[in-house]
Parts: structure tokens; sequence; C-alpha cells
């Protein structure tokens, strides 16, 4: 947890510096461990923050998958002790810095949300500009150059020992399968001051957009800007690859950028429908991964309860839920609601495993014996009979919802 103070008011001064200040109060919520050790070495950490002479160590690199399957995306994992004063440095340089940002900008912000920039998009798109220039960075956050960075940071901080701070987190290195390799670009995923340098970084491109006149939405490094016609998309984003490559020398991935209709595009894992009407709908591509996800968690195979089962499927169902029940196609939602429930009747008939039992358990949940006799007898697969009047009755969907199986789909 971390704490606030209304006396933080810059990096110098007879209280020791703004971010010592700061790293003192987020102390507050350490696990003891850490706490303890901090309190033992702080004088010397303190030392090291006020002299300018703090050296982080080497973050541990982290990959995990893409949500798309394109790939690996590589984190970069501060030590304990550098999260925090990375935590402190950015608890102060947020609450300056981030009034100055663009309103289009909705990435890593107090207050400030996917939906948020979703909602925009969408409200850009109904007032008639059809046109989106999907701009995608080529692993924008390995490749941000620090001299270029660092201009920009020392433009809105003047004080030596705060920048040097900032650029040992940038160049302290990366550690992995045992080996520490230089760093002589990118701000690591990872750190609590990565996402404030990047929006930072990429205020200019905002700025660029707002003195044109142009209607955008960016979301960290995913940018959309929309227009009128494609002829016009095509100027804009000639115009934005040039400033950069040029002025912030970042890579656009041209394989995934384009000037096409919204529809078909996706935007924080949404699109739009290509009516009058620009309803919110789910992208295909994030409707496959949640299939692909639902079907792992029902696998039989995976040599799990009924209970364990549906408690992780509960967990998974609700942050998903969460995010993209802001769609606006109830249709969908409880499309997905009842195949979910199909293959959990699915998971309980090869649970039950042998003719027997099955047919033991669909009579002593009310099936009477010639269905439950048919449907055991029956020569089709466990996908097919998972829809068969017999498990409908033996397992129905207020049994389901008393498992603990929360909806997907409208409520009511």
């Amino acid at each position: 947890m971390i704490a606030k103070s209304s006396t933080i008011k810059g990096w110098g001064g007879k209280s020791g510096g703004c971010v010592v200040k700061a790293v003192v109060l987020t102390s507050g919520g350490l696990p003891g461990v850490l706490e303890s050790g901090l309190r033992e070495h702080w004088p010397t950490i303190r030392a090291s923050l006020l002299e300018g002479t703090y050296q982080p160590q080497p973050v541990r690199r982290v990959e995990i998958p893409k949500p798309d399957g394109g790939g690996v995306r590589k984190l970069g994992i501060p030590s304990a002790l550098d999260r925090l004063v990375q935590q402190a440095v950015l608890q102060v340089l947020q609450r300056q810095w981030d009034p100055t940002f663009s309103d289009s900008s909705y990435g890593f912000r107090p207050g400030r949300s996917a939906h948020q920039a979703v909602a925009r998009a969408q409200g850009y798109i109904q007032a008639g500009h059809r046109w989106v220039v999907d701009l995608d960075l080529a692993q924008f956050f390995d490749r941000v150059n620090h001299d270029i960075l660092m201009s920009r940071v020392a433009k809105r901080v003047s004080d030596r020992r705060v920048l040097k701070l900032i650029r040992s987190f940038l160049t302290a290195g990366v550690m992995e399968h045992g080996l520490v390799g230089a760093t002589d670009e990118g701000t690591p995923q990872g750190g609590p001051l990565s996402p404030l340098l990047s929006n930072l970084m990429l205020d200019d491109l905002d700025k660029l957009l707002e003195q044109r006149g142009l209607r955008f939405v960016r979301y960290a490094d995913d940018c959309n800007v929309y227009v009128r016609s494609e002829r016009a998309g095509q100027r804009v984003m000639m115009g934005l690859k040039a400033f950069l490559t040029g002025k912030l020398k970042l890579t656009v991935n041209e394989a995934k950028s384009a000037v096409a209709p919204p529809h078909t595009r996706k935007f924080l894992g949404f699109t739009f429908s290509n009516r009058e009407q620009a309803k919110r709908r789910i992208a295909p591509k994030a409707l496959a991964r949640f299939k692909e996800r639902i079907r792992e968690l029902t696998q039989r195979t995976r040599g799990v309860s009924v209970d364990q089962m549906i408690g992780t499927l509960k967990r998974y169902l609700t942050g998903w839920r969460g995010y993209f029940g802001f769609c606006e196609t109830p249709s969908v939602l409880k499309r997905l609601d009842e195949w979910i429930r199909r293959r959990i009747r699915c998971f309980f008939w090869k649970q039950w495993k042998r003719g027997r039992t099955r047919f033991k358990e669909l009579t002593a949940r009310g099936v009477s014996r010639d269905l439950a006799a048919q449907t055991v007898g029956s020569p089709h697969n466990a996908w097919r009979l998972s829809c068969s009047p017999a498990l409908s009755l033996a397992l129905p969907n207020r049994y389901l919802r008393s498992l603990g199986l929360p909806s997907v789909g409208p409520v009511g």
C-alpha cells in the first residue's frame, strides 16, 4: 500500500528529498522481511539516493506468451528494493507529469481505463470517422532510445540525481539464465516506472496529433487515429511513420499496422459493428482465446475434481466478464454461457466413465430409467451427448449455478 503525503513538493529540501521521503512512506506496506532489512540498511540506502550513487540491480528476465500467440513478451522484474525506489519515484513524478499528458491518452494513468479508451473510439466512429489508422509499434518497450527518453525527462526534472537515478534503472542490465547482459535501449516492462516513462516518450506523438486536429485514442503503445476517408488515413499513416522513425527512433510494425474500416480491426480486445450504430463487439481473436482457455480448464485429463475445476473456472470467468462484459452484444455472451455449460456437462459425463456409473448418476438426478439407459447406450461421443435431454435434466442450469459457476451473459 502506498502512503500519500501532501508535503512532497520537490526532490531537494531540508527534509532529505522528495524521492527519499516517498521511499519512507512507501515502506510502510512492505512485507516484514523486506521492511526489517530496509530499516537495517536504510542509512546507507538514503545516503546513496541523496548523493546520486544508488545503483540498481539487473532486472530478472521473464518471458510470458503473448495473448494472440505471436511469440513471447519479455518482462524485466526489478529486485524488491529497486521496485520500492521506482514506486517512490513514480509516486512523485506521476503527480507532476500526468496533468500535462493528452486527454486522448488512457494507458497506465490514474482514473483512466481501457473501457474509457474503447468508448471514446466508439464515439469517433459514431460521429462519422469510419476509417482508422491502426498503428502498431514493433517491440516498443524493448526499443525505446535512452538518449531521446532522457532528453524528455530532463525537460521536466532539473535535479541531476533524479536524472542519474532514472538512467541507472534503464541501464541496470538484464539477468537471463544466470548471465547479466547490458541494456543500451528499452524500458523494461515489469517495473513500476516503465509505464510512466513510456507515456512520456509517446507524449510527443500525442502532441503532434493534437496539433494536426486529429481524433485519436492511445493506450500505451496502441494508437488508433480516426479519419473520414481512406485517402486521409493513408496520408496520416505516412506522416506518422516518418515522425516515429525519424524523431523518436521507433519502428512501425508494417505487418500489424493498417488503414482500414474499424470493424475489420481490433482495439484493446474489442471491435465495432459495421452499422449505423457502431456497437462494441468482442474481437474474434479474443473470443478464440477465451474458448481455448475454457477448453483447457474443462479437460477431464487435467486430473482435478469438479470442485477444483469450477473454482478455477469461476476465477477466470469473473475476471473475463469484468472486462469483456463491456461489449454491447448480449446474444454473444448468452451463447458463450450455453457453450460453457455444455463443456461442464461433458466434463461430468467423462468423469462418470463407466456405463453403470453413468446410469446410476442419471437416475439419481431425476432422469427416467428408460431415458438414462438410452443415453448410456448411445453411440454418440461425450460432446454430442452433453446437450442431450438426459444431461440437461440431470445437470440443469440451476445446479451448475449452485456449484458456483458464474454467468458471462446478461443478468436476469
